[in-house]
């Protein structure tokens, strides 16, 4: 992450329809990985963002991976800008025609907005509307390897300079920024350019029945085309002329280069990116001020009107302090971390006293809660950091003295009544799974030390110590498990490890109902239980993973939901038990019972075989998925001595696997989605 600061002229500021005060902007930028087994590391970025520039190669185009991202920034409410990559590539190595390059970019617009508009929530939405478009200057086009690119904006602006030079009269800032708005819109789209007259025009032939160039082609394409064309095939003269008349000034040791060289070096000066991207960025992404207002209800899981969730709303740093710690960031001194987030409502600072809460925190219990003071606040530069007195809300920070009390995520506050910040949904799950060990077996609890500081540093992997001793390491695919060991070796356990070949984690179901009921007694032979096992309907399972139907929402609302989508029977989704494994996974426990006595002396201990059992299932002990378990009837001892835990969780264990038997169990196994273009 690096922090910039960008300065816009007066000009430009008239652009922003959004409230601002002043010229000066922070903007915090995340770079994160693009590959899909580290779409965690996505995640965890669009969490504590609130605008995404979105790059995509113009040559290949729209990709799964393109599409994967974009609908995990519009599920966190995060508004996207587009980046058209490799311009250079498409003009050197594929040397298309301007009206080609102007398809490919259409083409890519369109695809991007159909993918907006799949998964966002329309203009009524709360973000209103978020399509991208060249005309808003939504869309940049450039090149990253060569260091140039810009928007219509920038090419908008330097034709109303030239129309403006004929006429004498100074513009106000804001009638400026009107003409070059309607310039932009003349740049893009079905819009031809007659360059006999100079003047606009809507259809492709002129009067006297030429055939008129698209203005895009002509006013933006064209000049590009033609620096490329004399810097490349060495035409000097034609060069040097360009370069006068772009009014390019070039370094006294740029004007000797030739080819490549100085085709780069030329671009950069008339086109820079920096500058370009930043305006970009600062016009059309949302401050904190702005997004907040609509994310809050994303982000906060408490009360809507309680005074985090109001602080968050206005990100008012007189507010109390909620921040969200995203990910760990590893530091120079060994095993220690960086606890790096960003600040929602109030002010952080050094020796401040917090509420560290981790995401098993519930308000108004004590587990997973620690009280400490912040040692020091620090500004991420990059790979160095810069120690900081205090960092109001809007801000992205790194926090020094708390990692010892969060595994990778958590919430920290000042306000005692504060719910925790929504835990991160990754659309990827861990399925990939390696056996590791020490190669000297007395490094064994350096191994152990190595792998809790793993754990700590990636959001998504996961260290299991199995019954028969081994550790696991499991993650998203063998690039993702590849880096992670090699950190392991590297950075946390710092000694030889083995490993064994990757395994994938497969999940057990079953695909239909129990063809009878399933009765366990319990080793006393005093109680009875009654169960049946059958599948989900398509989509239950993935909503679950997604968190649309959790343990957290509120009864009726779930219930309404099972009902409407799923055609549940609604006192049946009214009495779900619980979730499993975990109490967050996509198996659910029913309660169908009619009248029966001290049902809910047994709740707990059915919960807990329920939980063991959806945890190692009945084929290979692997988790099951997308199984609903009902029960149906339960005979019980009248004495509360005879119907303990230590009767009731076995028997409601067993049973439940002889419901799986029953009910025809299959094995699932994790699929790569692939898109070979």
């Amino acid at each position: 992450a690096i922090s910039l600061f960008y300065e816009l002229s007066e000009n430009d500021l008239a652009f922003i329809k959004q409230s601002k005060d002043g010229s000066g902007f922070l903007i915090n930028l995340i770079d994160s990985p693009g590959h899909v087994d580290f779409s965690s590391e996505v995640t965890a970025a669009l969490r504590v963002t609130d605008g995404a520039l979105v790059v995509v190669d113009c040559v290949s185009g729209v990709c799964v991976q393109t599409e994967t991202v974009l609908r995990q920034a519009i599920a966190e409410r995060i508004k996207p800008v587009l980046m058209m990559n490799k311009m250079d590539r498409a003009l050197l190595e594929l040397q298309l025609e301007p009206e080609e390059l102007y398809q490919t970019f259409q083409r890519i617009v369109e695809n991007v907005n159909v993918i907006i508009s799949t998964y966002g929530e329309g203009e009524s939405g709360p973000m209103g509307n978020i399509m991208i478009d060249p005309v808003l200057g939504t869309v940049g086009f450039g090149s990253g390897l060569h260091g140039w690119a810009f928007t219509l904006k920038q090419f908008a602006e330097m034709y109303v300079a030239k129309f403006a030079a004929k006429g004498d009269a100074q513009l106000s800032p804001a009638e400026r920024a009107k003409k070059v708005e309607d310039m932009m819109k003349k740049l893009w789209g079905d819009r031809y350019f007659d360059p006999a007259t100079g003047k606009f025009s809507k259809s492709a032939t002129s009067p006297d029945g030429k055939k008129l160039p698209r203005t895009f082609c002509q006013l933006i394409l064209d000049p590009i085309f033609k620096v490329f064309d004399a810097i490349m095939n060495f035409k000097k003269e034609e060069a040097a002329k360009l370069i006068e008349k772009l009014d390019i000034k070039l370094d006294s040791e740029d004007k000797d280069k030739e080819g490549k060289p100085l085709l780069k070096a030329v671009m950069r000066r008339w086109l820079p990116a920096g500058d370009a991207l930043l305006q970009m960025i600062t016009i059309h992404l949302p401050s904190p001020v702005t997004a907040q207002k609509y994310r809050c209800e994303l982000l906060y899981e408490g009360p809507p009107d309680d005074e985090a969730a109001i602080g968050i709303k206005n990100c008012d740093p007189k507010g109390p302090l909620m921040m969200y710690i995203s990910k760990m960031v590893p530091t120079s001194d060994k095993g220690r971390f960086y606890a790096f987030g960003r600040v929602f409502s109030g002010l952080v600072s050094t020796g401040l006293k917090v509420r560290i809460m981790g995401p098993n925190y519930t308000p108004g219990k004590k587990e997973d809660l620690y009280l400490k003071p912040i040692q020091r606040t620090i500004l991420m530069m990059g790979r160095y950091v810069e120690p900081i007195e205090d960092v109001p809300c809007g801000n992205i920070v790194g926090l020094v003295g708390v990692d010892q009390f969060l595994v990778k995520t958590g919430t920290i506050t000042t306000f005692e009544h504060a719910h925790n910040m929504r835990v991160m949904k990754f659309s990827v799950s861990p399925v990939v799974r390696v056996a590791v060990e020490a190669k000297n077996p007395a490094d064994l609890p350096k191994l152990v030390e190595g792998l809790k500081r793993l754990a700590k540093s990636d959001p998504m992997v996961q260290c299991i110590i199995e019954e028969s001793g081994e550790h696991i390491i499991a993650g998203a695919g063998e690039l993702h498990l590849e880096i992670c060991l090699k950190d392991l070796e590297e950075d946390h356990a710092c000694i030889p490890i083995k490993k064994s070949d990757p395994v994938v984690s497969y999940r057990e179901t079953v695909s239909e109902e129990s063809n009878v009921m399933c009765l366990s007694k319990s080793p006393n032979k005093h109680n009875r239980l009654y169960m049946k096992a059958r599948p989900f309907p398509d989509g239950l399972a993935e909503d679950i993973d997604k968190g649309e139907v959790s343990a957290r929402q509120e009864l009726k609302q779930r219930a309404r939901y099972l009902a409407e989508k799923y055609e549940w029977d609604v006192t049946e989704a009214r009495k779900i038990w619980c979730f499993g494994p975990d109490g967050t996974g996509p198996n659910i426990l029913t309660d169908i019972t009619k009248g029966v006595q001290y049902l809910n002396e047994i709740k707990d201990s059915v919960v807990a075989g329920f939980q063991w059992a959806t945890k190692e299932g009945v084929l290979c002990e692997e988790n099951m998925r997308a199984v609903r378990f009902d029960v149906h009837d339960v005979t019980l001892h009248a004495d509360a001595i005879h119907r303990g835990g230590g009767q009731i969780i076995p028997t409601a264990r067993r049973c439940l696997y002889a419901c799986v038997l029953t009910a025809q169990p299959r094995l699932m196994e994790p699929i790569y989605l692939v898109e070979i273009q």
